[in-house]
């Protein structure tokens, strides 16, 4: 992780002053680090006086965030023009206004903020913007906007913070030897109040009985492609409506799929709709899966990577292993 230069600090300063008050906001079907950024951020504005409203398109189907949905809207409040003029929109964990998902409200002419650290941000040259994807979470670049521009963490930011990165980094399971920048962020917001122990119980409790149900099926579905290279497994819409949506625990699934033996990757599929999928992938060390969510217009990390797509399950997973052939 690099440490954000005097210039990023001075442009974001810059975008604060110039703005009364702020829309915060992160991408549709929010995670662990998208949430915290945005509260982290909020938590950030509020120290210094600054105004705003948080917004998430939703839905909160992780069973980790679930008890800070009542603190974000989907619905812009009324802005006068004046007011529109004054009003900076910070968007964090994105870069693209099309995956912010569905607010009522418009952000065309309002002046935007990116804070992204995903692989495959795409921003125009006049986009103000912190894009950096040798940060393990976006959390981790709010924390340091947070202490260059108010000051040292109080306990209930670093709690917030230390969340996001935890969850975006797999507790720790996903940074590399280059990481030292972020574990000496972690001391800071460990010995500010952060509580590993009480945060990892906070990620992984409270999974309903029926998503173990469902791993199972899911582990019982998984074929192996590519001399065992490529695992790939799916749900579909009969699964959905017996096992529910809520409390889902994909992470779990991908952690035991890239267990196996000579596993680079791993993909998911679902079937939303009849005629949409959402699929995620994961993988080891050197496979980009960013390529081949970018494929079909998803995105993300090298090693962790998503999309939603129009199709069905027995034409879109062969589309899939083709693409993962290019690169296994």
């Amino acid at each position: 992780m690099k440490i954000l230069t005097a210039e990023q600090i001075a442009l974001f300063r810059a975008f604060i002053n110039d703005h009364s008050f702020f829309l915060i906001i992160g991408h549709k079907e929010p995670d662990g680090d998208c949430i915290s950024s945005c509260l982290g951020m909020a938590s950030l504005l509020k120290k210094i006086g600054k105004p705003f409203q948080l917004l998430s398109a939703g839905p909160f189907k992780r069973q980790e965030i679930k008890k800070q949905e009542h603190l974000f809207s989907s619905e812009m409040q009324f802005m006068t023009q004046d007011e529109r003029d004054s009003t900076g929109l910070i968007i964090v964990d994105c870069s693209e206004i099309s995956r912010l998902g569905d607010i009522d409200g418009d952000f065309s002419d309002l002046d935007a903020f990116v804070i992204d650290h995903h692989k495959t941000s795409e921003c125009g040259a006049d986009t103000k913007a912190i894009i950096d994807p040798s940060s393990p979470a976006a959390s981790c670049l709010v924390q340091m906007l947070y202490e260059q521009t108010v000051g040292p963490l109080d306990e209930e930011t670093a709690k917030t913070l230390f969340f996001g990165m935890a969850t975006d980094t797999g507790f720790f399971r996903f940074l590399t030897a280059d990481s030292a920048e972020v574990f000496k962020s972690t001391a800071r917001m460990i010995e500010a109040g952060a509580n590993p122990r009480v945060t990892y119980d906070e990620i992984t409790s409270g999974k309903p009985y029926q998503t173990r149900k469902l791993l199972g099926i899911m582990l019982d579905r998984a074929e192996q492609y590519y001399n065992g290279k490529l695992i790939v497994t799916y749900e579909t819409m009969e699964d959905t409506r017996k096992y529910g949506s809520e409390g889902r625990d994909s992470d779990a699934l991908y952690q035991l799929l890239l267990a196996v033996e000579n596993v680079e990757a791993v993909a998911f599929i679902r079937q939303e709709t009849e005629n949409s999928c959402t699929a995620g992938f994961r993988s080891r060390d050197n496979v980009d899966v960013s390529a081949v969510a970018a494929s079909f217009g998803g995105g993300g990390h090298k090693n962790a990577s998503g999309m939603s797509v129009e199709g069905r399950l027995e034409t879109l997973i062969p589309e899939i292993c083709k693409i993962f052939a290019r690169i296994l």
